[in-house]
């Protein structure tokens, strides 16, 4: 079934060039053809769930075709527990990004739906790569589109916002890449040959001397905690979310910053476990830091797409956290809150779409009392607010308190106080959002124009049901998201444990063999079960 997860990288790439074909005329062609594809990707996705078996170690539905023999690069794609939640959420919230820009997208439709879908694509082969090379090939094409979609069909200040996204983005890759090329020719040197095959260098990696794996754990980490982003490195974040159109703010938020998170755990934890060790404590610290400053500036914020951008600040502090307790529990945490932010946040970001549209203004000071007037959209804005607080219950809750717990059971940070700030952290997030949410929802109607705004229509309702099931479905049975990505998650942290500390307590399930077979055993068996003999003198 290895053709499943090629079809789910490969759809979006047809439907970018068949969108292209399109005459420019024909957008409700354009509109129906992105929006096919874009489900029919979700279904390939959801093809390799159904195939995927969480209790079988490794990579699966692998693909490995030659590229550069000569530097052992290739096209080698497979998913893990890690990998595999990431590409479920990217699938599930491209198309419902697509429908949120039926009606906001007026001009250049046609080359706004084909960067989207190429956007998917290079979304899903980050995820998927397995080949340093084409990870970073991946890596570096996901800037084009979304510059695009910022700078063309974005705010006011949107040329700005796109190049300081590009430029903050840019500059991270190339160090990237200086690194990526250093390990292969570090294989080549000790290992037998130049490589990009990440199985062969995760393989290499403890016998890195630590000197050089401090140098390029820094070179990777650079580039992902500035797309994380990990404060301080994050203020290209709020620009580009406000001058973003609504579809770009959701994929942004939903997918793109978990590009980062990804390859903290891929790259940084599976390739420079010794490094890792070293920096925990400190990449910890950023994330808690983050945690409380985003909370505080997002509380401050009168910009409602601004408040929502630093609250990812936050959430997105939370995910390093968990990722460098290294421990089951904060990383498993980490994983699945990767997910939930990306349904909270982006759903938080469409229903400040549904007030733009209608009043084309985000500034608090313009709404409330909107409760009797948009009573369904009220109700959904609700659950946002809610499942982005970390209500128990809703999803929210499930990765901030698994990353949390984490956090204060790791040996390799050996403190509480990490867990400590974070839980402020949570009480602030209560505060800005409920803020929010009183702001617009309640209270008197005090701008004549909101009057007249009219409810949810059936094509937002399309957009959110999705999300809102999938808050219930994680929040009250979390068991099938964190199944994928338990023996994932227990074989890393045992790595690093044993590494650590030469021994860990984690028990890996072994592989189901058949018992050896003893001949002299078998030979006994068979005659003890063969029929006895007739006598000399029965008649025949």
């Amino acid at each position: 079934m290895e053709w499943l997860l090629v079809a789910a990288l490969a759809v979006p790439l047809v439907g970018f060039l068949a969108v292209l074909l399109i005459p420019r005329e024909q957008v409700g062609m354009i509109r129906w053809v992105s929006l096919l594809l874009s489900l029919l990707t979700l279904v390939a996705a959801v093809g390799v769930w159904l195939h995927f078996d969480p209790q079988q170690p490794g990579f699966q539905l692998v693909t490995n075709v030659r590229w550069i023999e000569a530097l052992d690069v290739g096209f080698r794609i497979g998913v893990d527990g890690i990998s595999l939640l990431l590409v479920g959420l990217t699938a599930l919230l491209m198309p419902i990004a697509i429908l949120a820009s039926w009606e906001p997208i007026q001009h250049r439709q046609k080359e706004y739906y084909a960067m989207m879908l190429l956007l998917e694509a290079a979304m899903l082969g980050v995820f998927v790569a397995l080949d340093t090379f084409l990870f970073y090939v991946f890596w570096e094409l996901v800037l084009i589109p979304m510059y695009f979609i910022i700078g063309i069909w974005g705010g006011g200040n949107r040329v700005y916002a796109a190049l300081k996204f590009f430029l903050y983005t840019l500059v991270g890759s190339l160090l990237m890449l200086v690194a990526i090329v250093w390990l292969g020719v570090y294989a080549e040197q000790h290992a037998g040959g130049f490589t990009a095959d990440f199985e062969r260098l995760r393989q290499m990696a403890p016998t890195l001397p630590l000197e050089l794996q401090r140098w390029l754990f820094w070179a990777f980490a650079l580039s992902f905690c500035i797309k994380v982003p990990l404060f301080p490195l994050h203020t290209w974040l709020p620009d580009a979310h406000v001058e973003a159109p609504t579809a770009g703010s959701v994929i942004l938020a939903g997918v793109l910053l978990k590009m980062g998170t990804y390859g903290l755990v891929r790259y940084n934890l599976e390739l420079f476990p010794q490094a890792s060790f070293e920096y925990a404590s400190l990449l910890a610290w950023l994330g808690v830091v983050g945690i409380v400053y985003g909370a505080l500036v997002a509380f401050a914020q009168r910009d409602m797409k601004k408040l929502i951008a630093y609250s990812s600040v936050s959430h997105l502090g939370f995910i390093v956290l968990g990722i460098f307790s290294m421990t089951v529990e904060g990383l498993q945490g980490a994983l699945i809150q990767m997910v939930n932010h990306g349904l909270s946040t982006g759903m938080l970001f469409l229903c400040v779409g549904v007030l733009y549209e209608r009043r084309h203004t985000r500034e608090l000071a313009e709404f409330g009392g909107l409760v009797r007037i948009m009573p369904v959209f009220a109700v959904f804005l609700a659950l946002a607010v809610l499942s982005s607080a970390g209500l128990p219950g809703l999803n929210g809750f499930v990765g901030e308190f698994l990353s949390l717990l984490g956090a204060a059971r790791s040996p390799f940070l050996a403190s509480f106080a990490y867990a400590g700030v974070g839980v402020l952290g949570v009480i602030l997030a209560a505060a800005y959002l409920l803020k929010f949410y009183h702001a617009t929802m309640f209270g008197e109607v005090s701008n004549p124009h909101n009057y007249h705004l009219r409810d949810v229509s059936r094509l937002e309702v399309v957009q959110f049901l999705p999300l809102v099931v999938l808050f219930f479905w994680i929040g009250l049975y979390p068991g099938p998201f964190l199944r994928t990505s338990e023996l994932a998650s227990k074989a890393l942290v045992a790595k690093l444990e044993q590494l650590r500390f030469g021994t860990t307590n984690i028990v890996l399930p072994q592989p189901q063999t058949a018992p050896a077979v003893q001949p002299q055993k078998l030979l006994e068996e068979l005659l003890r079960q063969r029929p006895p003999l007739p006598p000399e003198n029965a008649p025949r």
